[in-house]
């Protein structure tokens, strides 16, 4: 695989010592990780990498999504909002009216 230009990281809540302790997980954040790996795939974005990640310390966010190398971070994601950074990563914009503060 050749280096993404785009890295998306989904918060999976995980600890150090590895437990989902986090509102990410309950929020269903898996789930969130399914539904945009198959929409990328679909949208045929091969320049594009998923990867869930341990807790990003947002919490009262969750479940929360970011974009490197733009470093551009989203809160309280979900499947209509994954669609709307989606379309804007397409365009090689970001989403702005839903990042984060």
């Amino acid at each position: 695989m050749q280096k993404p230009k785009h890295h998306i990281f989904i918060c999976g809540s995980f600890r150090a010592a590895g437990e989902a302790k986090g509102i990410c997980h309950r929020k269903d954040s898996a789930a969130l990780i399914q539904y945009l790996q198959t929409e990328v795939g679909d949208r045929g974005m091969d320049d594009v990498l998923v990867s869930s990640t341990g807790c990003l310390n947002q919490c009262e966010r969750g479940p929360l999504l970011v974009v490197y190398p733009e470093a551009h971070w989203y809160g309280e994601v979900n499947e209509d909002k994954i669609d709307t950074i989606l379309d804007a990563l397409q365009e090689d914009q970001p989403a702005s009216q839903l990042l984060m503060n």
